[in-house]
């Protein structure tokens, strides 16, 4: 036996439904021992002339046999029938050593196997599941307060330049990760769908006719200045008339409809598009954005902040749980949002986290065979005996009851053909 230790298993100290079935199970199973004892005692001392008396008594008689056979065999894996040293009995605690390292080498060789454990993911539909989870916002809420505070504990534990230089290290994977040309579209697209984009060519208008008006004057002087052989009245028509094409034009481009705008409009919508899809702006956008980051004055801009935010962070922790909390909250909405609104993302997710998965486990599976081992070996042999009799214990109860009435069929027919062959 082991000595225990701090990853010992703890004792059956709490009722268990389990352990109410197996003591239900084998109190059926013993009564029906007992009476099978009874109905022979019975039929052994009771004289009758019955013919079916004798048939009875062959049942009992061999059904007491089956009975205590499947008891001493179920007993003989747990322990010794009566303490006694029988050989061949007690089989699970005479084989601890070999159970852990059975059990270690049979996990490591049939569930963490690549492709066990890439079918076992392939059908875990792990980021649908999160969404789903994330769609309630009670659980996001609550997922929200856990993550503010546990927060400020884990940065109390670490200083401010391990904090920034994460903070710098998450930011510039970031912009490593995302291409940089389909964000530009997605914000662009943004902006231009919401409106936003509109209005600013609408203040451009508004603000170009404002300066032509503030700058009537000046624009005349230059038109003057431009036509020297033209006479003075000619220069003054000319310069009102282009003051007052160039203020129609702009009042005809403040109606949304008019031609320059749609153009724009197709443009931009046309650029927004070519952003996204064409391999030459995308390869263009990745170049502009390996060029950023080799800057060094981004790198210190990107060093600055993050050192900044983490000065932040830590002046003052605990006011800032419902600030933290909040971002939390809106950041799991919005990705919950996010992974239900694009339906191929979740594929992409659930792909990345089963090669990420099976690349761990199937490099470390060894190792978590091993530690599967010592774990099992380390345990107390009592409780390992008592948690595996109350898995499979119930179900061995049903081999003593069946012991018992096949056996006693097998004696009934053994007992019938003898009559038989006698007479």
């Amino acid at each position: 036996m082991l000595r225990k230790n701090d990853s010992e298993m703890p004792p059956l100290s709490k009722p268990d439904a389990r352990l109410e079935d197996l003591r239900r199970m084998r109190e059926i199973a013993t009564l029906l021992l007992i009476l099978m004892t009874f109905v022979f005692l019975i039929t052994f001392f009771v004289r009758t002339d019955l013919s079916w008396v004798p048939y009875v008594r062959a049942f009992a008689e061999a059904a007491m046999v089956g009975a205590c056979a499947d008891w001493f065999a179920i007993v003989a894996l747990f322990r010794r029938p009566f303490g006694l040293p029988i050989p061949h009995t007690g089989i699970i605690p005479a084989n601890h050593h070999r159970l852990g390292e059975a059990l270690g080498r049979f996990i490591t060789n049939n569930f963490l196997t690549r492709d066990a454990t890439s079918r076992k993911l392939i059908e875990a539909d792990i980021a649908g599941s999160l969404a789903r989870w994330m769609n309630d916002p009670v659980n996001t809420r609550r997922l929200a307060e856990y993550g503010g505070r546990l927060l400020p504990e884990i940065l109390t534990n670490l200083p401010p330049s391990r904090v920034s230089e994460m903070i710098t290290s998450l930011s510039r994977r970031g912009i490593e990760s995302v291409p940089a040309s389909l964000m530009a579209s997605r914000v662009l697209e943004t902006l231009w769908m919401e409106g936003r984009t509109q209005s600013l060519i609408d203040n451009a208008v508004e603000q170009a006719r404002d300066w032509l008006l503030s700058h009537k004057d000046y624009i005349q002087t230059v038109v003057k200045k431009s036509s020297r052989w033209l006479p003075k009245f000619v220069d003054g028509l000319l310069a009102e008339r282009i003051m007052a094409g160039l203020l129609t034009t702009i009042d005809e481009m403040r109606n949304p409809s008019h031609s320059w705008r749609i153009e724009l409009k197709n443009a931009v919508e046309k650029f927004i598009v070519d952003l996204a899809h064409d391999p030459a702006m995308i390869a263009r956008g990745e170049a502009l954005k390996a060029e950023l980051l080799a800057n060094p004055a981004f790198t210190a801009q990107i060093e600055f902040l993050s050192t900044r935010i983490a000065e932040g962070l830590y002046g003052d922790l605990a006011g800032h749980v419902d600030t933290l909390t909040a971002l939390l909250e809106s950041a799991l909405r919005g990705l919950a949002t996010w992974l239900n609104d694009d339906p191929s993302l979740p594929s992409q997710i659930n792909r990345r986290i089963r090669i990420i998965s099976v690349r761990l486990l199937t490099k470390r599976r060894v190792e978590i065979g091993t530690y599967i081992s010592h774990v099992v070996q380390s345990w107390d042999t009592t409780t390992l005996v008592n948690k595996l009799e109350l898995q499979v214990g119930k179900d061995l109860q049903y081999i003593r009851i069946n012991g018992t009435l096949v056996g006693g069929l097998v004696g009934l027919v053994i007992f019938a053909v003898t009559r038989l062959l006698q007479n």
